[in-house]
Parts: structure tokens; C-alpha cells; sequence
């Protein structure tokens, strides 16, 4: 019963927003009463902490999906954003602006965890890319690994609209990849933002 809770609880909330759905809205769609949710929950932002945990897990499972599949570096970062915004192209409101302004102590729990992950699959990525040769040897791995997540964090925690943060992180992606690439890595590059208008 807890996993299909926090389930349906974390649907709701990317739906509808973390701060708007109440305990009474979780039971209610649920068909069960609210002593059942606090049996397991002794809060609501134990159930969004909890909730956040299992959708950071399924982001990086399936991120691990797309890197298995040996896709170059550069179609690889096009094929995890592609999965970023099917993931959430139903949601109007960024999940992470909502955290961030209503509950700011699991965004900043939240966000450190991101950064970690995000820290070592950037650097994968940018070495991928160096050994295929599409993007420049002479690179400070270290500086467009921050400079790549300060962009995507900022995006995401100052755009209210999911829409336009997927746009703006679409951008980020191709600004980031055009500082790195080598020439190889640039008609790659136009290869994936073609595939993106076709």
C-alpha cells in the first residue's frame, strides 16, 4: 500500500503541483481514507520527499538505459533529453521551480544529490566524446561539467513553465555541445538538431 501511495501521490503532484494537492486529494483519488496515508506518512512533505527520491531513481535508471545502448556523446545528451521531455510533457509547472519556492528544504536535498549524479554523468560523457572525437581534447573537463549543470539547475529552478524550460534546456544542451565539439562533433551536432525539426 505505501508504493502505491507514493505512486499515485507523485503522479498528482507532477500534475497538479506539489503545493495544491492535499492529503484529502490523495485519498479521495485513491478511494482509501486519510488515516490510511498518515499510517505510513506522518506528513505531507515526508510522502514529496519520498516522492522526489523515486523519481530521481527512475530518471538515472533509465538514464543508465540510454547510456547502455552505445549511442555517440553527442546523441546520447539529444536521446536524455528526448526522455526528459516525454517524461514530463503533461505537466504545465516545473516540478523543480514548485520544490524550490514551496519546499525549500527537500529542493536543496534534492539538488545536492542532482549535482553529484550530474557531476559524474557529464564527465562520462565529455570523455566519451573526446575519445570519439567530437569534441575538442584540450577541454577543462571540470569547468564545462559546472558550467553544463549551473545552466540546466538555473533553467530549472527559475522557469515556472515546464514548456519553456524544456525549450530553454533544449538551447543550454546545443550552446554547451557548440563549446565543446570539434569539427566532426558540429555536423553531429546539426545532424541531432535536424533530427529535432523533422
Amino acid at each position: 500500500m505505501k508504493d502505491k501511495i507514493i505512486k499515485k501521490a507523485t503522479e498528482m503532484f507532477l500534475k497538479l503541483g506539489f503545493k495544491s494537492v492535499t492529503m484529502d486529494d490523495i485519498a479521495c483519488e485513491m478511494c482509501i481514507s486519510k488515516k490510511t496515508i498518515y499510517k505510513y506518512f506522518h506528513n505531507k512533505e515526508v510522502l514529496i520527499e519520498e516522492g522526489t527520491e523515486i523519481i530521481h531513481q527512475k530518471i538515472h535508471t533509465i538514464i543508465d538505459e540510454i547510456v547502455a545502448k552505445n549511442y555517440n556523446a553527442i546523441e546520447e545528451n539529444f536521446e536524455i533529453r528526448k526522455m526528459f521531455k516525454e517524461m514530463f510533457q503533461s505537466i504545465d509547472t516545473s516540478p523543480v521551480y514548485q520544490l524550490k519556492k514551496h519546499y525549500p528544504e527537500i529542493y536543496t536535498k534534492m539538488i545536492a544529490n542532482e549535482i553529484e549524479d550530474c557531476n559524474t554523468m557529464f564527465m562520462q560523457n565529455i570523455v566519451k566524446g573526446i575519445d570519439q572525437g567530437l569534441y575538442r581534447s584540450d577541454l577543462e573537463k571540470e569547468i564545462c561539467v559546472k558550467f553544463y549543470y549551473t545552466l540546466i539547475f538555473s533553467i530549472k529552478e527559475s522557469t515556472a513553465s515546464e514548456r519553456e524550460s524544456v525549450k530553454l534546456e533544449n538551447y543550454a544542451l546545443e550552446y554547451h555541445t557548440r563549446a565543446m565539439a570539434t569539427s566532426k562533433g558540429i555536423k553531429e551536432l546539426e545532424k541531432q538538431l535536424n533530427n529535432l525539426t523533422t
